[in-house]
């Protein structure tokens, strides 16, 4: 299976706590004002990437924790779910996906793609940043997300508690 991706940083700490491994994927639906990455709405931008090519990237790094960003990872849910599987299979690698959609109205509702996917990749997340980037709620003292509607989800707590609950880091 091939993601559409727009690059890979290695040893960022931009997407969550400590080091990561950073897939920014292209596609996403959202075009949100002030977004810092534009290029990445096209889901022609990019380059086409085998899901054990990147695999193979993440796991060259023992430190290194994982985030999916973009673009939006959910706008290719099969492959950033086949990754997501791929990756808690072979390691004990944390793993953060940043979405423009919101996590109960958008991604439990199956109105993105059959909610068995969305399901199945979201028990493979540690935490998701859900939300659209709303310019007028930017505030650079934020950590890990761009704007104050935006919430930092801790989805092992979540799914195994059934209710929202935010990640306190």
């Amino acid at each position: 299976m091939k993601i559409r991706i727009l690059d890979i940083l290695e040893e960022t700490m931009a997407d969550g706590p400590g080091f990561r491994t950073s897939i920014y994927c292209a596609g996403c639906a959202h075009h949100c004002p002030g977004c810092h990455n534009p290029q990445s709405w096209d889901i022609t931008n990019g380059r086409m990437v085998d899901v054990e090519d990147i695999l193979d990237v993440v796991l060259s790094d023992p430190f290194a924790d994982v985030a999916f960003s973009g673009g939006d990872p959910m706008f290719q849910p099969e492959p950033f779910t086949e990754l997501a599987r791929a990756i808690k299979e072979r390691s004990c690698k944390n793993i953060w996906c940043y979405t423009g959609y919101t996590y109960d109205k958008d991604l439990l509702s199956g109105r993105l793609c059959d909610k068995s996917i969305t399901e199945k990749m979201l028990k493979n997340i540690d935490i998701l940043v859900d939300g659209k980037f709303v310019e007028e709620l930017k505030n650079l003292k934020l950590r890990f997300k761009g704007s104050e509607n935006q919430r930092i989800i801790d989805l092992k707590k979540t799914l195994s508690e059934n209710k929202t609950i935010l990640w306190e880091g």
